[in-house]
């Protein structure tokens, strides 16, 4: 069986991801589609529009043959972390033989601007110390320092292509033998606040959801399920709680927040969220990465504890199953060199794997905590 990957979000599933799963689908020839996917908080720290299982449901009826669950720590990390987590466990899959993914250039050649990226020289590190030392941003700095040594730009000037690199860094550091499929996106960019006819981003239908056109952006079993708006006061506020009750040391183990930013982050403990957001992000911090650092922070996410994780043996924890192909998946699942995990039975797992898995427990609670929800942590099949 020829199984193609896609590590996701789909927060929330649109067009845009139908359209990426159609592409990759008829481009790689496989038999089969398996998302591997965040739980309920994103690699950008925010939390989800919608619950693990209904976005898993979302995926598999547009188009996806199995989704399976992006651990926490690896999920609500830095992207070399979320992809170095994402591709270790797609490449215990012996099935998977692709691993697509939407990016804004698609002609770049991954491969060797991985190469030129995983081979940083010192004159590289000089020049973006140089850059950073002038005051100008990181991606600036890192920008000029990459070009300076021979890669394209544009690789690490654009969210998703950054990604498709850092899962290319993943398969060759893993001596991986997936090959890749990049999926030129259409419609909206990333960060695209604005909600167009057909596609657009899922920055934008999340803060549209009023908006009548992204009725024409998402299928319409996503349309049934998205809340009538999205409120995130409640999520900020207890952000806001765990940072006031957290030692600087505690702020320190976080990946990112390091050089004084731990310091920084509690003498503005006091103030409303946005503020702090405000206060810490620069040309050196973005509010992405502040975000990331104070989610992590609630959910007890450790560099150290992940480091531990992404050289252990892990699981497969399914989330959503199709019907009529779940023999054929769970069979290829079964053949990984993780144990498959379909509930909260964690009794066949090793002492490392196991607190990951707890991680993802805690997690799934704090988001039920937040949105009073009392979902039930079990695959389902659709």
């Amino acid at each position: 069986m020829k199984i193609l990957a896609i590590i996701c979000e789909f927060n929330p599933f649109h067009s845009g991801h139908e359209y990426l799963i159609e592409q990759a689908k008829r481009m790689s020839g496989c038999d089969a589609v398996l998302c591997i996917m965040s739980g309920n908080f994103t690699q950008r720290g925010e939390m989800c529009i919608n619950g693990k299982y209904i976005r898993a449901k979302h995926a598999i009826l547009g188009g996806a043959d199995c989704v399976i669950q992006l651990p926490a720590p690896f999920a609500v990390a830095p992207a070399e972390i979320f992809a170095s987590g994402a591709v270790k466990i797609l490449s215990a899959i012996p099935d998977i033989k692709y691993l697509a993914f939407g990016c804004e250039n698609a002609d770049l050649d991954y491969y060797k601007n991985a190469e030129i990226s995983l081979n940083e020289s010192e004159n590289f590190k000089t020049l973006l110390q140089n850059g950073l030392n002038e005051g100008d941003s990181y991606v600036k700095s890192y920008s000029r320092a990459f070009s300076s040594c021979g890669g394209d730009v544009r690789i690490v000037r654009q969210p998703n292509n950054v990604l498709g690199l850092e899962y290319v860094k993943s398969i060759l550091k893993l001596n991986s033998k997936i090959k890749i499929l990049p999926i030129q996106r259409i419609g909206g960019n990333f960060s695209d606040g604005t909600v167009y006819e057909n596609y657009s981003s899922a920055f934008a239908i999340r803060n549209g959801l009023n908006n009548e056109k992204v009725k024409k952006c998402v299928p319409e079993f996503v349309l049934n399920d998205l809340p009538k708006q999205f409120e995130t006061n409640e999520y900020e506020n207890y952000l806001r709680y765990v940072l006031f009750n957290s030692e600087k040391s505690e702020l320190k183990r976080i990946y990112g927040c390091g050089e004084g930013l731990e310091n920084k982050l509690k003498s503005l403990e006091n103030m409303p969220f946005g503020d702090i957001i405000r206060h810490t992000t620069s040309k050196r911090y973005s509010s992405s990465r502040i975000r990331r650092i104070l989610c992590a922070n609630a959910l007890e996410l450790y560099r150290d504890d992940c480091e531990k994780y992404l050289s252990a043996n892990l699981y497969i924890k399914p989330l959503a199953v199709k019907r009529l192909a779940a023999d054929k998946i769970l069979s290829a699942l079964s053949k990984s060199k993780y144990p498959v995990v379909t509930g909260i039975d964690t009794e066949n797992l090793n002492t490392t794997a196991k607190e990951c898995f707890e991680q993802d427990r805690k997690e799934f609670e704090m988001y039920n905590f937040l949105t009073h929800s009392d979902n039930k942590d079990y695959m389902v099949i659709i």
